[in-house]
C-alpha cells in the first residue's frame, strides 16, 4: 500500500463454517439444514467492513500456514487491504455459525492461529501504527498483544476503539484505559460492568433502561473514554465524557437502528464497528454523531446479505 493506512485493525482471520435452519438448534437436538463456508473472524470482518467502507486499512493478524491463510491473502488484496500475518505453528482459526430463519445465529470459535498472535509481531507494526488516523481492536486475539497495539496507538496519538467481543474474552482495567471509544454490545456491557465495576444488570433489559441510567453505567466503566454500547434493533447509546464530546451537542444520546430486509445478522457488529472507524478516519471533522448514524445504517445494510465478511457492503464513495 503505497499511502499510509488511515485505518490499522488489529485482530482474527477464521474460515466460517455457517448452517442454516428453520431455528438454532436446543442442546442435544439435531437439525437438517443448509451449509456454507467462507470468510469470518471479528479481526477480518471488521477490516473488511473498514476498506469497503471508505479508509485505507492495514489488518494485523496470525494465520496458519494453510488454504485458509491463502484465502485470507487473496481475499485481503481483493480488497486493497494490506494483511500483515504472523505465522505460528497453529492452524488458521475457525468458527461454527448456526443461523436460525429469524437471522439469530449462535457460534462457537476454534482460535487456531489467533490465540497466537504475539505483542513482539505487534511492535514490529509500530511504523504502521504511529502513521494511521486510528487503530481498531476486538478480543479475539490474546489480550497482551491487543494492549501492546493500543499502548504504541495511544504513544502516538492516534486514537483507538476497542469493540470488546466476545463477551467471556478476558479483559482487564489496563486495556480499557487505552481505549479512546469502547463498543460493546449489550452482553458485553454487561459482563464488563460485572468484571470491572461490580455492577449487575440484565443485558436483555439494558434498551429499556432511561438515557440518565445508561450514561451513569458507561462513566463507571469509562470514566475517561466514549462508550457506544449497540443495542441491536433498538439502535445505539451513545456516552462521552461530559467535557470531551467530540463534536456532539450533548454528552448521552441514542441513534436508532435503520430498517433492513434483514437475512443474517452474524457480521452486523463488525460491520457497525469497521464503519464507525472508516467514517473517524475519513471524515475526522464530522460530528461523532455523524459517524454513528453511518455506522448505524451500514450494519444495517450488511444484515440483507448471507455471511460475515461476505456480508460486508462495498460502498463507492463516503
Amino acid at each position: 500500500m503505497s499511502a499510509a493506512a488511515q485505518v490499522v485493525v488489529v485482530g482474527s482471520f477464521n474460515i466460517d463454517h455457517v448452517w442454516h435452519g428453520e431455528a438454532l438448534p436446543r442442546p442435544g437436538e439435531t437439525l437438517v439444514g443448509s451449509y456454507a463456508t467462507g470468510p469470518g473472524g471479528k479481526g477480518f470482518n471488521q477490516a473488511t467492513a473498514c476498506a469497503r467502507s471508505g479508509a485505507r486499512t492495514v489488518f494485523v493478524c496470525a494465520l496458519g500456514t494453510d488454504a485458509g491463510a491463502e484465502l485470507a491473502r487473496g481475499l485481503a488484496a481483493r480488497d486493497g487491504i494490506d494483511l500483515r500475518a504472523e505465522s505460528p505453528d497453529a492452524p488458521t482459526g475457525t468458527a461454527g455459525i448456526y443461523v436460525a430463519r429469524d437471522g439469530s445465529n449462535s457460534i462457537v470459535i476454534g482460535p487456531g492461529a489467533n490465540g497466537l498472535l504475539s505483542p513482539e509481531f505487534i511492535a514490529r507494526q509500530a511504523q504502521a501504527i504511529a502513521a494511521a488516523r486510528l487503530v481498531l481492536a476486538q478480543l479475539e486475539s490474546p489480550v497482551e498483544s491487543v494492549l501492546e497495539a493500543m499502548r504504541l496507538a495511544r504513544a502516538a496519538g492516534v486514537r483507538t476503539i476497542l469493540n470488546p467481543a466476545p463477551a467471556n474474552a478476558p479483559s482487564t482495567r489496563e486495556l480499557l484505559a487505552v481505549a479512546d471509544v469502547l463498543t460493546p454490545n449489550e452482553t458485553e456491557f454487561a459482563a464488563l460492568l460485572a468484571r470491572h465495576a461490580g455492577e449487575r444488570v440484565d443485558a436483555g433489559a439494558l434498551a429499556e433502561f432511561d438515557d440518565a441510567r445508561l450514561h451513569r453505567l458507561c462513566r463507571l466503566l469509562l470514566p475517561r473514554g466514549t462508550v457506544v454500547i449497540t443495542l441491536g434493533a433498538a439502535g445505539a447509546f451513545v456516552s462521552h465524557r461530559e467535557d470531551k464530546c467530540r463534536g456532539d451537542e450533548v454528552a448521552c444520546y441514542r441513534v436508532p437502528a435503520f430498517e433492513a430486509a434483514t437475512v443474517d445478522t452474524t457480521g452486523a457488529g463488525d460491520a457497525f464497528n469497521g464503519a464507525l472507524a472508516s467514517s473517524q478516519a475519513v471524515a475526522p471533522d464530522r460530528s461523532f454523531a455523524d459517524h454513528v448514524r453511518f455506522a448505524s445504517r451500514y450494519a444495517a445494510l450488511s444484515t440483507e446479505h448471507e455471511g460475515a465478511a461476505a456480508a460486508m457492503p462495498k460502498l463507492a464513495t463516503r
